[in-house]
């Protein structure tokens, strides 16, 4: 008898408990959340007991590329490099640059005191100059049979020794005048008007960052992966929302055997000149691209392993 009755108390129970979540809460609920609807929590719609449900945001999926890439640091370097010197000893007659000038290849930089050089060159024109009009004197004479085949080879060498004595000359002048030997950005001026140059003073620095060469270092386990033409993404704490896109040009022909480590150089347009030498940023080689089913991170919620 006290079994039955018990029986019945329950099942009075259980009845009253699913009229109140039922009826008291107001029937069934939608399925779920509309798109960008948040849900879960005491009192809501999807709360269960006391208990709070996650919070998580509902978005579309979508489509696009995703890529598999190695990371690495590398340093920026010059496309070219170089420190310019004098390539005789001279005093400086005139600068024709400024800190930080870019300039053409064959723009004069650096003028050195050339009077000397010059009176020689006045010596050497005049001296040309006369060798040729004697030889086109003997060459009409020869013509017409008035001089010997001798005399016409003697005014042949003597023009030409005049010739090889004045371009001497010019290469001298030229060697007082500093050039850009390519396209680039100038550094910092060293020498000043009337400072005497030796083929070991620094006048100054140039470097052609039209195209900027990373060097980075990966695990030679990567090496299979490191082909040339491979897509390169570079990120610079100086730049924080640009990315550099170059491309794999070379892989270094030996591994360290200390590091296991091989050296890779990737080349990035740099049109913008953004990049300097000496820069440290970090590499993402593309080993892998394609396209996937995509959601953001705030629309997953992770319980466990789940």
């Amino acid at each position: 008898m006290k079994n039955a009755i018990l029986i019945v108390v329950a099942f009075v129970l259980g009845g009253a408990a699913v009229w109140y979540l039922t009826g008291q809460r107001g029937g069934p609920q939608p399925a779920g959340p509309r798109t960008g609807q948040s849900f879960g929590g005491p009192g809501r719609p999807g709360g269960f007991g006391g208990a709070q449900a996650p919070l998580v945001v509902v978005q579309r999926v979508k489509r696009q590329p995703v890529y598999d890439a190695v990371e690495a640091l590398g340093t920026a370097q010059a496309n070219e490099s170089v420190t310019l010197s004098a390539k005789v000893t001279d005093t400086v007659r005139s600068v024709n640059f400024q800190d930080g000038d870019y300039v053409e290849a064959g723009d004069v930089l650096i003028e050195l005191t050339n009077r000397e050089e010059t009176a020689a060159l006045a010596e050497a024109r005049a001296n040309l100059d006369d060798a040729q009009n004697q030889l086109r004197r003997l060459e009409d004479l020869n013509s017409r049979g008035l001089a010997s085949a001798s005399d016409l080879d003697v005014a042949k060498s003597r023009e030409a020794a005049s010739q090889a004595r004045y371009n001497a000359v010019v290469a001298r002048l030229r060697d007082r005048l500093i050039q850009a030997p390519f396209s680039g950005l100038l550094g910092f001026r060293k020498v000043s008007p009337g400072t005497l140059l030796t083929p070991s003073t620094p006048i100054t620095s140039i470097d052609d960052i039209s195209t900027i060469k990373l060097d980075f270092t990966v695990p030679e386990t990567f090496i299979g992966a490191m082909k040339p033409g491979s897509k390169v993404l570079a990120h610079s704490p100086s730049y924080p929302d640009r990315k550099f896109e170059g491309v794999v040009r070379t892989v270094d022909s030996r591994v360290d055997p200390v590091t296991r480590a091989v050296t890779v150089r990737a080349h990035i347009p740099n049109d913008e000149k953004l990049l300097r030498p000496g820069m440290l940023l970090t590499v993402e080689v593309v080993t892998g691209e394609r396209n996937a089913l995509v959601v953001p991170e705030g629309a997953v919620f992770q319980v466990q392993n789940r």
